[in-house]
């Protein structure tokens, strides 16, 4: 049986299910020559049909599992906790927002000081539970949504296959997603908040943490150009700027009615911090109401959207991942995808 890849509205709860239906696959393929109690994994598997409350009533099951000698199902399982718990801090929306850039970032944080058997074997469970999920899930209107994630060049480890590219917007439809952004009808007591919340990430390329987490210290105005001291992922600080002409009237309005604990720049009408699973929907909202449709329309999309247009208009990789905050320039070659003056050059070898 298939299911829609996010049949619940709850991020977490999706995940977990599609966790806990890779896990029972590999117990069903796995050897079971060592396996001393066949009425106990018999019922783990259909403790993992039924489906669990929670990761941890997961790991029990698991730990059953492997008591009962089933010992490899570890390889798959300990990394996909990690990765729960590494994406369940980000406050997605969707399954459909995670991707290639994502993972490795996961992967490169997680991993960090692991032996190269130990990080293939993180390689491996990616690379497993995402290949299922692709033939497992289907639409009502029978399509699938693939993710084909391949984490060719990641940490030294190489593939089979070539890197997949990141979803973005040509120059044309960001030029048509910027109309949207002033057109679009907010709520009044958010629409300054929001425009600048987008305006921002994609005019600067900032993942939409680092956006959500930026305080009223962290912008100051420079002759024409506001300048926002980011602190990007391991606490690494950069320095981007946005021309104060895109974000002045937004910037202006959003702090004559601004209430925010904590001294956050943008946050909920809580005053509390915001969620970047709101973002995204934001941002999908406005990509419908501009009639660009992507095969991820989250807020990631928008910084994939930048880096790819930088590039493209400067051919230079070092300027990309400073703008970033790759810490690997290897993170950041993926863009150079896009690069229509070589690609030209092809045609005109004869």
């Amino acid at each position: 049986m298939r299911y829609d890849l996010d049949f619940t509205d709850n991020f977490d709860k999706t995940l977990l299910f599609w966790i806990e239906r890779f896990i029972r696959y590999k117990l069903t393929t796995l050897s079971n020559r060592q396996v001393n109690d066949k009425e106990k994994l018999a019922f783990i598997i259909q403790s993992l049909v039924k489906g669990t409350n929670n990761i941890e009533d997961l790991k029990i099951l698991v730990k059953d599992a492997r008591n009962i000698g089933l010992s490899g199902i570890n390889t798959y399982f300990n990394p996909l906790t990690k990765l729960y718990d590494f994406l369940g801090n980000l406050g997605l929306a969707s399954m459909k927002e995670i991707d290639e850039e994502l993972l490795s970032d996961f992967l490169a944080s997680i991993t960090s000081g692991l032996s190269d058997a130990t990080k293939k074997n993180y390689r491996i469970a990616l690379l497993g539970l995402f290949a299922y999920i692709d033939k497992q899930n289907e639409a009502e209107n029978g399509n699938s949504f693939l993710y084909k994630i391949e984490l060719k060049n990641w940490g030294g480890l190489s593939g089979s296959s070539g890197t997949k590219l990141p979803s973005f917007m040509t120059k044309e439809e960001i030029d048509k997603f910027i109309l949207a952004i002033d057109s679009f009808e907010f709520s009044a007591n958010v629409a300054y908040r929001n425009r600048l919340i987008i305006k921002m990430i994609l005019y600067t390329g900032i993942r939409v943490s680092e956006m959500l987490n930026l305080r009223l210290k962290d912008i100051f105005k420079e002759d024409d150009v506001y300048l926002l001291q980011i602190r990007g992922k391991g606490n690494k600080p950069r320095v981007v700027m946005i021309k104060s002409k895109v974000i002045e009237n937004d910037l202006k309005n959003w702090l004559d009615i601004r209430v925010c604990d904590d001294d956050f720049l943008v946050c909920n009408k809580s005053g509390n911090r915001l969620t970047q699973s709101y973002v995204s929907r934001t941002v999908e909202k406005i990509l419908i109401s501009a009639g660009i449709r992507k095969e991820k329309n989250g807020a990631h999309m928008l910084r994939h959207s930048f880096a790819t247009l930088l590039y493209s208009k400067h051919h230079d990789l070092i300027l990309v991942q400073e703008a970033l905050g790759h810490a690997d320039i290897n993170t950041s070659r993926i863009y150079t995808h896009f690069d229509k003056d070589k690609l030209k050059k092809a045609t005109e070898i004869f």
